[in-house]
This record gives structure tokens, C-alpha cells and sequence, in this order.
């Protein structure tokens, strides 16, 4: 039993480090294509500058373009916006796609997205990238469901990776923010594969940092208090930021005179003046992040831009393209981090010196609000950055920010639009799915007899992961925390029986 196991484990490594080789080099060449796309865009506006009427062509040609992508979005709507929804929904086994028409449609129509400008981070549609590729890769060896389903994960994980160069971070995001399952079955696959990926990513970009922002001196603990002041601000604008990001279909839907087909056209015409006058805003933003240390230290800027940022990464998002909002939300965050330190700059309580270490901070700090996943945001920065010298402030930050956001009622960004886009999509007809839940400590499924346990209709307990043991259940089978239980529910009723089985798993009073 013990060989079957670990045969089992290694096959399921094996597929891992595939599936991260794989992704890496799908979405480093994703990453390569935005690149140049955007190279592409601003050396053809320090041309117009010189000859204006080229301008003509080219506005004619963008709206072209916008018109094809918008049809592609709206004919095939699994490729719209960043595609975590539709991850997570796979993975809680609420949604399904096929791989192949995603992976190729979300690839072509991201670069043409992105790499025309538009406020729109490539994060996202990397994470979704991934999983085609790990659902491609499962598929093709004939795995099993939950192998199948961990295959999602960690081809998700590994293009987070490959997309930020923090392989540690995108697991962690993956396996708390879309998978909500921190089983030891999956955990380490999507690591393996997170680390290859990220292997591939070095090799493709070297070990430079991909948000590189040097700073000269730590924090002063006598300048601790404005880490507070500097959460609470991001907190309040991190809730702005989640009411607006969540009602733009709903506000799209209004302008009945725009077909939905035509939403792209309006991003495509308002960032040729934006290239025309800002070229280094352009795109997801992380060349902004690189140079906002080197701008005159002034609030009337930091301010502009962060309002310049925010209203275009809205119509941006709002038109429906493939693109997601990870790295915008990050770029938003080291303006306000700027912008913060310009202010008290101005009334004499802090030194411009500090600028580049407030543009740190509050990246995690605008990030951990509005995903409202702290611990993922200060590893992120962390491992993006490449130091831990910033590990106290940003948690600080981090935290204060969170709690602001808890204070409101807000909903975490990434949960909110999963339930958004759930509700839009019918689910299948009757057939059966298996969904992994894992058992938390001192929930009300841990110590608990499987007979014990009023499941929903139609459900049932098939295999119970604990360690590296699979164990048939019985009615007498006691359950404890740390185990994976694999579920067979109907699939018209998944959406009811997962949130119920998982509130049991993961907390005491249900």
C-alpha cells in the first residue's frame, strides 16, 4: 500500500515540475510579447510627435482593433477580464472549460490588450494561462479528478510565478485566495511547480527583480507612526477602489446606446492622449513603479497620476478584454506610497529620503486591503522587491489597512467577482463532480464521525487523503483536521453543497 502511495506522490511531482516547465515558457513568452508590444507603442508615439497625421491611421486602426477583441470577448466569454474567477470556479468544481480555446484566445487577446496600453496587468491572465496548461497536461496523462484539479492549481500557481518571479507568494495566493485548500495532497505539487516556472522565468529574464525600487536607509522607528496613518489611508481608498471595481458591468449595462461588442473602443481612443503625454503610465505599470523613485518629489504629481491610474485602469477593466487588475492595484498602491511621503514631505514630518521605501510599503498595503489576503501581500512584496529588510513595515501597514477594510464590510476583490461570475453562468446538467475539501482545526467536521454529519442530498464522502495515507471511509470513520476529503455531489447542486461542506470544514459553529 505504502509503494502504491508513493508512486502515486511521485507521479503527481512529476506532473507538477511538467506542468511548471510548461507554464513558464507559455507565459514568459506572454511576458516577452507585452514587452515589445509596448515598446512597439512608444516608440511609434515619439515618431508622431513629429508627424501628427500619422495619428489618423492609427486612431482608424485602434478602433479596428478594439471592435475584433471585443467580439472575441463577447463570443467567448471564459477569456474576459483576469480569469481567477474562472480558475476558482474550476477548482471548487463549479465551473468547467475546455483548455485549448481558452489557452490560445487568452494568449493572443491579452498582448493585443495589454500591449496596447491599456491599465491592464498581465498577473491575471498569466494565472489563468496556467491552469489551461496544468488542465492540458492532466487531461492529456488521464489523471484522476482531484489530480486533475491540483493540476489546475499548480499551473495557476506557476503562472503567477513566472509572471512576478515569487514563487513562494504564488502558491501561497493560489492555495488561500482561489483554491482555499492548504491540503498537503497539493500543496506541494503547486509549489514544485511554482519553482519550476519560475526557473524558466530567471532563465528567460535574469535575477533582476521585477519590481526593482533600491532604497538607501531603513525606517526610523521614531517614523513609525506614520505606517499607521499610511494603512489607514490605504484602507479607505482600497474600499473605494473594491465598490467601484464591482459594480462596472453593472454601470456598463446602463449605456444602452454601446453595445457590449463596442466597449473596447472607448479605452482604445482615450490612450492615445495618454501615450501622447504620459508613455511611462502605459501598460500594467510596472515600469511606473521603477521610476516613480526618480520623479520630483511633488504631490500635485503623485496625485495626478494616481487619479490618471485610477479612472483608466477602471475603463480599462470595465471593457471586458483580457487583462486583470493585480498589477494596476499594485502600481495604485506605490503612487499612493509617493504620494503619502510627498505630503508629510511638504509639511515637514518626514524626509524625501524616505520616498522610495513608502512606495514598498504601500504596494502590500493597497494589495492586502483590497484582496484582503495580508500574509500573500507581504510575501509578494517581499519576494518582488528581493529584500527582507522591509518585512516589519510592510506587515504594519499591511495590517492596519486590512482591519480598515474589515471595519467596512469589505469583501475580498477576488471572492466578490467569483460569486459575480458564477451567478452569470448556468452550470451544467445533472451529472456528478468531485470536490476536495480540507478539514480545518477545531472546525465542527474535525473529531467529527462521518455518520455524525447532516450532508446535503445526493453527497458522499468516497476517499478521505491523510498524509500520505488514502483511507475508504465508513460511517465510523472520524475525521480530523488536516484531512482532504474527496465529495461526490451532483453538479446542479455544487455551488449549495460546497459552501456548506466548507463552512463545516473550516469553521467550529455551523
Amino acid at each position: 500500500m505504502k509503494d502504491i502511495q508513493c508512486d502515486s506522490q511521485t507521479k503527481q511531482l512529476v506532473r507538477a515540475i511538467l506542468i511548471g516547465l510548461l507554464t513558464g515558457v507559455v507565459v514568459c513568452l506572454f511576458r516577452l510579447a507585452i514587452q515589445h508590444a509596448l515598446i512597439l507603442v512608444g516608440k511609434s508615439f515619439q515618431y508622431f510627435h513629429t508627424h501628427p497625421l500619422w495619428l489618423i491611421p492609427w486612431a482608424v486602426g485602434s478602433v479596428i482593433l478594439a471592435l475584433l477583441l471585443g467580439w472575441m470577448a463577447q463570443r467567448n466569454p471564459n477569456i474576459k477580464g483576469s480569469g481567477i474567477p474562472q480558475v476558482e470556479g474550476q477548482l471548487t468544481s463549479q465551473f468547467d472549460e475546455e483548455w485549448w480555446p481558452v489557452l490560445w484566445r487568452k494568449f493572443v487577446g491579452g498582448i493585443l490588450a495589454i500591449g496596447s496600453g491599456l491599465y491592464l496587468g498581465r498577473e491575471g491572465p498569466s494565472i489563468q494561462l496556467g491552469a489551461t496548461v496544468g488542465q492540458g497536461v492532466a487531461e492529456g496523462l488521464h489523471a484522476n479528478q482531484l489530480d486533475r484539479q491540483v493540476g489546475i492549481a499548480s499551473g495557476a500557481a506557476a503562472g503567477l510565478a513566472a509572471a512576478f518571479n515569487a514563487p513562494i507568494a504564488s502558491t501561497i495566493f493560489i492555495l488561500e485566495e482561489v483554491y482555499h485548500n492548504f491540503s498537503p495532497v497539493i500543496w506541494l505539487a503547486t509549489f514544485v511547480s511554482s519553482l519550476c516556472s519560475n526557473i524558466v522565468s530567471m532563465v528567460f529574464f535574469g535575477l533582476r527583480p521585477v519590481l526593482d525600487v533600491p532604497y538607501e536607509q531603513m525606517l526610523p522607528t521614531k517614523y513609525y507612526w506614520h505606517l499607521i496613518v499610511l494603512g489607514l489611508l490605504l484602507g479607505l481608498l482600497g474600499r473605494l477602489y473594491q465598490i467601484v471595481i464591482l459594480h462596472l458591468n453593472s454601470w456598463s449595462a446602463k449605456l444602452k446606446w454601446l453595445p457590449p461588442v463596442a466597449y473596447p473602443v472607448v479605452p482604445f481612443l482615450l490612450v492615445i492622449p495618454i501615450a501622447w503625454f504620459w508613455p511611462q503610465t502605459l501598460g500594467g505599470g510596472n515600469q511606473l513603479i521603477g521610476t516613480l523613485r526618480l520623479m520630483p518629489v511633488s504631490v500635485g504629481l503623485f496625485l495626478g497620476l494616481f487619479v490618471l491610474r485610477f479612472v483608466f485602469s477602471m475603463i480599462s477593466y470595465g471593457s471586458q478584454l483580457p487583462g486583470g487588475i493585480f498589477l494596476p492595484i499594485l502600481t495604485l498602491g506605490a503612487v499612493l506610497g509617493a504620494f503619502y511621503c510627498a505630503l508629510m514631505n511638504q509639511l515637514g514630518l518626514l524626509p524625501a529620503a524616505y520616498l522610495p521605501n513608502f512606495i514598498i510599503y504601500a504596494m502590500a498595503g493597497y494589495f492586502a486591503c483590497i484582496s484582503k489576503a495580508p500574509f500573500t501581500a507581504i510575501l509578494l512584496i517581499t519576494e518582488m522587491v528581493g529584500s527582507l529588510a522591509h518585512l516589519m513595515p510592510l506587515a504594519t501597514v499591511a495590517v492596519v489597512a486590512y482591519l480598515v477594510v474589515n471595519a467596512l464590510h469589505g469583501e475580498p476583490v477576488y471572492t466578490a467577482m467569483f460569486n459575480a461570475f458564477i451567478g452569470k453562468h448556468p452550470q451544467k446538467p445533472d451529472q456528478n463532480v468531485t470536490m476536495p475539501v480540507t478539514v480545518y482545526a477545531g472546525s465542527r467536521l474535525d473529531g467529527c464521525q462521518v455518520k455524525d454529519y447532516p450532508w446535503p442530498t445526493d453527497t458522499i464522502v468516497t476517499l478521505i487523503y491523510r498524509g500520505e495515507d488514502k483511507i475508504i471511509p465508513n460511517g465510523k470513520t472520524v475525521i480530523q483536521a488536516g484531512d482532504t476529503l474527496l465529495i461526490r455531489a451532483n453538479f446542479t447542486k455544487t455551488n449549495h453543497c460546497y459552501r456548506r461542506i466548507m463552512s463545516a470544514a473550516h469553521y467550529a459553529n455551523v
